[in-house]
């Protein structure tokens, strides 16, 4: 008989309160305690001293650009309080003016241009990522544009503030449409094109006539199309078998082109036109460029073209002009990552936003004119010293195929072999870069740990062939990654090979989950953060807008064969094979990795007693879904974290 984990059963029953799940666990070895929405099993209380010292790394904020407005002004989110809300910042250094109030935060704005700083704002509802869209101004209460009960996602507005558009998509079904409506009548919105899977508009020609918009198929597969407003006829752009690649598009030329970013014959992403007439494809970046291109943004006059490349994992912005194709005037950018890219409403300047491995993220802008970098934005640190941060540095290792597999060692300050955590990014399609990570640097300079960010075969920015490296029944061979890093970590002098930790989130959390049972007798234990222990249950009870998305990159768990592999690699079905203590945290809400893949590996751990109970941890968040946003949950986790780490390393 399947036994029904424990939360599973009383949420079920509607009994999920604190003297149900006291009563619950009489007689049992958990400890289960409730503080607010967060339910900790066998985590114990923070002492005083440790909160305080996290507490500074937990108090600095960052600034997000969202938009310009009309009067010059700008968009950006950043917390104050608990959650990340809407500001106005209306020149360099200036004051930033809080605009929304909400518990849950703000997932972003939208200018509406010519109507006086109005804008859109999106937010969802403790972490379920169904967005709702307001529209807002400077004061007075928002108005809500969407249907209740729907995601609703991809805004954009045309240059004359007259046409709104976004995508749609219901509970339980795979396939958006694209809603439309003129900001200034929210009673006009409507159905523009139902479509089937994941699209997104992009663009709106000049004349107001067609929409580009795209499909999404997998991180190597989409489509472009054209959909004309009047007849609602659609035409695909360039129409191949092959798998191609695309990402974002803007209408050039007067809507006789379009740009692009494309890996056609490619490797990598490369900034393409395309004319709509002839359909052919030249190169707007250098066609050798071993690289990819991650962002572009043309001025509305559509003379000025911006682009960023990934190298390796750093930003670098180019700016030319893009009738002549000549350079202008280059920013000189601190080193980091991109966060944005927007001209302002007259194209004389430019928004730009970078996240550095040492400082939060904040906002530049670059006057084109005067080729003059003003920072606009200086996040807080929450009193930490900026210049004790410890900056990454790029090492690679060779995994058991020869490849070399790259990775960000933050090494500490402090002499003596340091513990090491390996710190596995989610997607799988992402990639770890050197952004500021407040939580490396806590265990840098106060535990005294080693983290090691991996991109493991099947990360992003390194070429599409890399980034199919690890499908369907080659999983393995990226958890195969972390073993030969294991090998590398016993190779370095100022490391500890016997005090070595697994972290990770989402599919992240999967592979922590996986080398935990492949590699147990290498590691001191595990943290795993709504992490996939069963591809087969997580396929079945994903969202049903990600599910098809999901089988392309995992595979199709209807497929026998497929699901005898699932059985082969699922966590859950090595569960025999992990020895060491593990620390599963999740949040109730989660649309992504449901809730029940973090207690069925919970409650099996725990049951075949291999690890002792007490030593298998675990932290639900009922106002939380994939991962953590609220200030108050972030600090507990935090906290949990460290007791857990500290209780490893034997650190005090």
């Amino acid at each position: 008989m399947k036994a029904i984990p424990l939360l599973t059963l009383l949420a079920g029953l509607g009994l999920c309160t604190s003297a149900a799940l006291a009563a619950a666990d009489a007689g049992s070895n958990v400890a289960r305690r409730e503080v607010g929405k967060l339910v900790f099993e066998n985590v114990p209380e923070t002492p005083p001293a440790l909160r305080e010292t996290l507490r500074r790394y937990q108090n600095t904020r960052s600034a997000v650009f969202q938009d310009w407005l009309d009067d010059g002004s700008m968009l950006i989110t950043t917390r104050f309080g608990q959650t990340a809300q809407l500001h106005r910042v209306t020149v360099p250094g200036g004051a930033r003016t809080q605009l929304t109030f909400f518990d849950e935060p703000v997932a972003g704005a939208l200018a509406i241009p010519g109507s006086g700083n109005r804008f859109i704002f999106e937010r969802d509802s403790g972490g379920d990522e169904y967005y709702q869209a307001y529209l807002s101004g400077l004061a007075g209460a928002e108005t809500a544009i969407t249907e209740a009960k729907t995601r609703n996602e991809s805004f954009l507005v045309t240059a004359d503030g007259k046409l709104l558009l976004w995508s749609r998509v219901t509970p339980g079904s795979g396939d958006y449409s694209l809603e439309a409506m003129n900001p200034a009548d929210p009673a006009s919105r409507r159905i523009v094109h139902a479509g089937s899977g994941a699209i997104a508009a992009l663009d709106v020609s000049p004349d107001g006539q067609r929409v580009l918009f795209t499909r999404y198929l997998s991180i190597t597969s989409s489509k472009l199309y054209e959909l004309e407003l009047a007849s609602q006829a659609v035409r695909e752009i360039r129409p191949s078998k092959r798998e191609i690649a695309y990402d974002g598009g803007r209408y050039v030329d007067g809507g006789r082109s379009i740009l692009t970013l494309s890996d056609e014959d490619s490797d990598y992403k490369r900034l393409v036109r395309i004319d709509l007439a002839s359909q052919r494809r030249s190169a707007v970046s250098p066609a050798d460029l071993r690289w990819n291109v991650e962002a572009f943004e043309l001025s509305r006059d559509g003379q000025t073209l911006a682009y960023s490349i990934n190298e390796g994992g750093r930003s670098r912005v180019v700016v030319e002009d893009l009738r002549t194709r000549l350079a202008l005037p280059q920013p000189a950018l601190p080193v980091g990552v991109l966060t944005a890219l927007k001209f302002a409403p007259d194209g004389r300047r430019l928004a730009i936003g970078i996240n550095s491995a040492t400082s939060p993220a904040d906002i530049w802008v670059w006057d084109l004119a005067a080729a003059q970098l003003t920072r606009w934005t200086t996040s807080e640190m929450g009193g930490l010293d900026a210049a004790a941060m410890v900056a990454p540095s790029l090492i690679a290792f060779r995994s058991f195929d020869g490849r070399e597999i790259p990775a960000w060692i933050t090494r500490p300050r402090r002499a003596g072999r340091a513990p090491v955590i390996i710190d596995i990014h989610g997607g799988p399609e992402s990639q770890d870069r050197p952004g500021f990570n407040t939580r490396r640097q806590f265990w840098a300079n106060e535990l005294g740990a080693a983290v090691i960010a991996p991109n493991v075969r099947g990360s992003d920015g390194y070429g599409k062939a890399y980034l199919k490296l690890d499908n369907g029944e080659k999983r393995q061979d990226s958890v195969k990654d972390i073993g030969a890093l294991l090998d590398w970590i016993a190779t370095q002098p100022d490391l500890d090979a016997g005090r070595v930790v697994v972290y990770g989130g989402s599919y992240g959390g999967f592979m922590v989950l996986a080398s935990l049972a492949a590699y147990s007798d290498r590691l001191a234990g595990a943290i795993d953060i709504v992490g996939i222990s069963s591809f087969t249950t997580f396929l079945q009870n994903t969202e049903g807008y990600r599910r098809d998305l999901r089988r392309v990159e995992y595979g199709d768990e209807r497929d026998p064969k497929m699901q005898k592999i699932f059985a082969q690699i699922s966590p859950l079905n090595l569960s025999a094979q992990m020895k060491k203590p593990l620390f599963v945290i999740q949040g109730y809400n989660d649309p992504r990795v449901p809730y029940t893949e973090a207690e069925q590996i919970v409650a099996k751990v725990r049951a075949q007693g291999i690890v002792p109970a007490d030593r298998v941890w675990y932290l639900l968040a009922r106002d939380e879904g994939h991962g953590f946003r609220k200030k108050q949950n972030i600090d507990a986790q935090r906290e949990a974290e460290t007791l857990f780490l500290q209780q490893l390393f034997g650190a005090r």
